[in-house]
């Protein structure tokens, strides 16, 4: 195996539309009935956030589940976000092992892959480590993740940079991705997802297009 030569700083080191691929792991009802590292609703939100912004930049997005006639089908609002689309169903615990799943990536082409899973501490880390090792620039969104107690998270978090992958919020994919707000296109889109996704960001952001309307709006 090559070990990755990703630069760990500078602009290369930041996260583009053209060379991201996103994979979305487990996120199932067997794996949120023990999630205890973070409130279940958030990891909802933030995941589906998430996969919204990765369709409006139009980043591949590969969709897997374990085992779903045991584990349940993927949660809805996130197979709502590609409802086309059928999601991997594996029977190996690190997707990074399953040939469907790793050709479908590499017939991207992309290096800089994205991931978020249930549980951390196995469905992230795992595959996040190896494909770290076989060269790609590996990025895991720790707040569409989530482990079995905060101190399983926690420890999956260190030991993935330990192995060189980097820890990521949803928000700050979403803004590598935009980039510059001059981008109208993107921002609009983006701005809705804030809207239904963002937290307070999305509240104060409602608020202002309520007074835009309302012809009350910043005069300078």
């Amino acid at each position: 195996m090559t070990q990755s030569i990703a630069p760990k700083n500078g602009l290369n080191a930041l996260l583009t539309q053209e060379e991201s691929i996103l994979i979305l792991i487990d996120h199932q009802p067997f794996q949120f009935a023990n999630l205890h590292s973070h409130e279940p609703t958030m990891i909802v939100n933030n995941v589906i956030g998430l996969a919204k912004a990765a369709k409006i930049f139009k980043v591949p997005t590969i969709l897997t589940t374990v085992v779903e006639d045991r584990g349940g089908k993927l949660i809805k609002g996130l197979q709502d976000v590609f409802a086309d689309q059928k999601p991997i169903d594996r029977t190996f615990i690190n997707t990074w092992e399953d040939a469907h799943v790793v050709d479908a990536v590499k017939r991207t082409g992309r290096k800089k892959l994205i991931m978020a899973a249930l549980w951390s501490e196995i469905c992230l880390a795992m595959p996040a480590i190896q494909a770290a090792g076989e060269g790609f620039e590996v990025y895991a969104v720790t707040d569409a993740s989530g482990g079995v107690s905060v101190e399983a998270h926690e420890m999956a978090v260190r030991r993935m940079v330990m192995a060189g992958v980097v820890p990521i919020t949803w928000l700050a994919v979403a803004s590598e991705l935009q980039r510059d707000w001059a981008r109208q296109d993107s921002a609009k889109a983006l701005g809705e997802i804030l809207l239904d996704h963002g937290g307070a960001t999305g509240t104060a952001f409602a608020w202002e297009l309520q007074l835009l309307a309302a012809g009350k709006g910043p005069t300078v």
